[in-house]
């Protein structure tokens, strides 16, 4: 202690003031962007600006669909992307949109079962499609955010060489810091939080070249975003 009352008596006396003990007061921030950016922004609002990022800088597909129509919407993009076979999330949210039913008659799509243990993970390697439920988006970076459960693994969407992820409108967020601040709440309101939480940006890419982007680097090489019009 008398070392470094001596060392910061030494500094203050060759800046010719005081000894001080605390720190100044810092100036007042000038924004407060982490929790104000885009929230001003109505649900429509959110969902165009969403689409926008989603598009023009992260690459993904997006198209938009009702509940009533989901199941058509779905076969529309994996037509699109030659996406035979599939897997598909065996998540219920899926099933009562009516997604599931459509892709197991058209397609013959495998279920994720965590009945079924490894054989889930060879079906994703094998795919050439993914269909999962995303459980929010981010405006400010056009991703999507996925919760891990038995009946919906990582690997849903990393394996296959494309994915599409199921997204409802009134679920899509400014950005970042309102997405911890949900999960906070519902962690307080006593619901249980999964044991991963990713967030995904689009199809794989990379820009750490000489600042080139090139998209299928350790990942799916299309991202489709279907947006379930419920708001």
């Amino acid at each position: 202690m008398d070392n470094r009352m001596a060392f910061l008596t030494t500094i203050s006396q060759a800046l010719g003031r005081e000894v001080r003990y605390q720190p100044e007061q810092g100036m007042p921030p000038v924004n407060n962007y982490a929790q104000t950016r885009l929230t001003g922004l109505s649900p429509q609002q959110r969902c165009d600006e969403f689409i926008n990022v989603a598009s023009t800088v992260m690459l993904a597909d997006c198209a938009l669909t009702s509940e009533e129509k989901a199941g058509e919407a779905v076969l529309n993009l994996c037509e699109k992307y030659g996406s035979q076979p599939i897997v598909v999330s065996g998540d219920a949210r899926l099933k009562a949109l009516g997604i599931t039913h459509r892709l197991e008659e058209a397609y013959d799509a495998f279920i994720w079962d965590p009945a079924k243990g490894e054989e889930n993970v060879r079906k994703a390697e094998q795919a050439k499609m993914g269909v999962v439920y995303a459980e929010y988006g981010l405006t400010e970076s056009g991703g999507v955010v996925l919760f891990s459960a038995p009946e919906r693994g990582r690997a849903l969407s990393l394996l296959p060489a494309s994915s599409i992820f199921v997204l409802r409108k009134s679920t899509i967020l400014p950005r970042v810091s309102q997405l911890a601040q949900t999960l906070h709440q519902k962690a307080l309101a006593g619901e249980r939080m999964p044991s991963c939480i990713n967030l995904i940006g689009g199809p794989s890419s990379t820009a750490d070249i000489e600042l080139i982007k090139v998209v299928g680097v350790h990942g799916p090489v299309n991202a489709a975003y279907l947006i379930v019009e419920d708001c």
